[in-house]
């Protein structure tokens, strides 16, 4: 039952991401923005906006119906949106037929996608015979799917009226106990969040609860939708996440940043910095909140009953507001003119922010709470870097393998921020390696349930995983990790071995792998390596072999001996966004490469201005788990010799 409510919150993002869109041009059509306008032209496509705004919020029982059958899908294909479309047409001419005044609203939409789902992947491959091949497989689904949403709308017309009457009593007393009600929806929202269960209590609450007659008419429901219509009494359930979002969570973002190990913030530092500013902007809080969630259950505690005091103290003060999205400074802006007393989310905001900072800071250091910056041990999470998430397919890669590998993984799910897995067995998933791939947080839901939370990037990451599961998860060039270490010598007296045939690849200081600065490197993601401070443009072959690898962007390149030994040079840090700007390639993918041949040129002068460093990470993929020493410092010309070794 448990993972069947996730299945339904996953499924419930295809039609909740339409909203960002329909509260815009909802909003911006309205009579007090550009309909306010005294032109025509402006006016009309005023009009057109906001008829395009209210088409979207008008039918969001329909585009429920298709996105949650979609999501339920087992390849989200489109027969099965066909499907749930249909499903909700049949529903709804069975109610009429039965009881026009009967309403399902999005209820309706939300059964009609889940049950056209689980039809398509029960007989999209369906076979009949040959005389009857032509309605057999996808074909069939919506045929099925309407017999089976007649049955089914039958039975609810009957039943649905006492169920709708409890749904209604429920929202009647949340909406009645004014303070208490938002209060504790609040707390519940924020609490749910973990299982991800969040999304079903919003779809009650935000697209069901209540009714408001708009200007044309018509009969809208819930707080989001009654809001942007001008219901006076709607919005109560947003408003109090504009000082959580907006402040309060940033807020805790500096104290966690201040509570850290000193020689641990400038790593961090970047982490809080982009979660904060994401949450301000757009109320997208879950990254902060997964920062700390399973590493301080009591903070996140804390913060959930921070959240449900929020929304009590909105409406106790009578700060009346509303999204589209999320309670960010977009939305706050946006609906500035709709909202009841907007200007109070600045003390509220400040004064959350100050409570968020205080607590956070007092209890961190007060029950040396482990959250970023202070585990014990030396693993933190690592901010992959941009020539690691730009290649999505190498992090897709790391992070299957990480899972317990193709055998392991059962399916592949997605929502907002998170990774929803079912896996053969959770106690194979490696969160230190998924943590070390840029992953806020993992959460083992059940023995075969596992969340990853990755951030606004999961659904590049999630499609990137499925084609890699399709083709075998084949290692990439750089990433392959050999049954053993070719190219190195016999151990010797210090535990320590050469590296036989390795000569410097560039002219410059040598810099250890711990001194790069980048974490994504200097953490040894990638692998062992060095650093080289070139002094000089030009990168030399460093032995004999083959180049298996070169970016598109010429700034890396990778590379195979002919001992087996596997290589990657990449030439500075952020140089992958210059998209080949200042790098001239000698070789072609594939090319066999003799010691001393120059493999590529950068112009360090033209492009040093223009990323965080000129550093050049070489790094031996093929020695995962080692340790690469340097024999030499400083300065060092290209071709020198006996300049590392390997630490077994």
């Amino acid at each position: 039952m448990f993972s069947f409510l996730q299945k339904i919150g996953k499924s419930l993002m295809f039609p909740i991401a339409t909203l960002p869109a329909a509260a815009l041009l909802l909003r911006l059509g309205s009579d007090d923005m550009l309909g306010a306008i005294p032109n025509e032209v402006i006016q009309y496509i005023a009009s057109i906006m906001a008829a395009s705004g209210d088409a979207i919020l008008g039918n969001l029982p329909i585009i429920f119906a298709i996105g949650i059958a979609m999501g339920f899908a087992h390849d989200s294909g489109g027969g099965a949106a066909l499907a749930g479309a249909i499903a909700h047409l049949v529903l709804i001419a069975v109610l009429k037929a039965v009881n026009e005044t009967l309403n399902m609203g999005v209820f309706g939409g939300i059964i009609a996608g889940i049950t056209a789902g689980l039809l398509y992947n029960k007989f999209y491959n369906v076979k009949f015979p040959e005389w009857l091949s032509f309605f057999g497989g996808r074909r069939f689904v919506p045929i099925i799917t309407s017999i089976t949403m007649a049955i089914l709308g039958s039975i609810l017309a009957i039943v649905w009226g006492p169920i709708q009457g409890g749904i209604d009593a429920v929202g009647n007393w949340m909406i009645g106990a004014g303070s208490l009600g938002v209060g504790m929806y609040g707390f519940f929202n924020r609490l749910l969040i973990p299982v991800g269960l969040h999304h079903v209590i919003n779809t009650v609450i935000w697209f069901d609860f209540g009714e408001f007659t708009n200007a044309a008419g018509d009969i809208v429901k819930g707080d989001i939708h009654r809001f942007l219509a001008g219901d006076p009494s709607a919005g109560h359930f947003q408003a109090g996440f504009f000082p959580i979002m907006m402040f309060g969570l940033p807020a805790a973002c500096l104290a966690m940043y201040f509570a850290a190990k000193k020689e641990k913030r400038p790593i961090v530092g970047g982490m809080f910095v982009s979660i904060a500013l994401t949450a301000f902007l757009t109320g997208v809080t879950e990254p902060i909140e997964f920062s700390f969630m399973f590493l301080s259950p009591v903070l996140y505690g804390i913060h959930a009953v921070l959240t449900g005091i929020s929304l009590a103290l909105a409406y106790i003060v009578g700060f009346r507001d509303g999204f589209g999205f999320s309670a960010g400074l977009i939305d706050y802006l946006l609906n500035f003119g709709l909202a009841d007393k907007p200007l109070l989310l600045i003390p509220l905001g400040l004064g959350f922010g100050a409570i968020y900072f205080v607590v956070f800071y007092f209890l961190i250091k007060k029950l040396d709470l482990k959250t970023p910056g202070r585990e014990d041990d030396d693993e933190e999470d690592i901010e992959v870097d941009t020539a690691i998430s730009d290649d999505v397919d190498v992090r897709a890669y790391y992070t299957i393998e990480a899972l317990g590998g193709q055998d392991n993984i059962k399916q592949i799910d997605y929502c907002t921020t998170r990774l929803r897995m079912t896996v053969q067995d959770a106690n194979k998933v490696d969160d230190k390696t998924l943590k070390q791939t840029g992953a806020r947080g993992v959460m083992r839901i059940s023995k075969t349930n596992v969340q990853v939370i990755i951030g606004t990037s999961v659904e590049f990451l999630a499609e990137a995983m499925k084609e890699r599961l399709r083709k075998g998860n084949p290692a990439p060039a750089y990433a392959q990790l050999p049954q053993e270490q070719p190219g190195v010598t016999e151990t010797v007296d210090n535990g320590t071995a050469a590296i036989r045939d390795f000569e410097m690849p560039i002219t410059g200081d040598l810099v250890p792998l711990a001194e790069v600065p980048d974490e994504a490197f200097s953490a040894g993601f990638m692998g062992p390596g060095f650093g080289i401070r070139p002094a000089d443009g030009t990168v030399y072959a460093p032995f004999d072999g083959q180049v298996v690898m070169i970016f598109p962007t010429k700034h890396a390149i990778g590379l195979k001996s002919d001992t087996g030994l596997e290589l990657l040079i990449h030439v500075g840090l952020d140089t992958v966004k210059l998209n080949g700007e200042g790098f001239d390639m000698f070789v072609l993918d594939g090319q066999t490469i003799k010691r001393g041949d120059a493999l590529l040129k950068v112009d360090i002068a033209r492009i040093q201005d223009q990323v965080p460093s000129m550093i050049t990470p070489v790094i031996f993929t093929g020695l995962m788990g080692q340790e690469i020493k340097l024999e030499k410092s400083g300065y060092q010309r290209a071709g020198s010799t006996n300049i590392i070794s390997v630490k077994k």
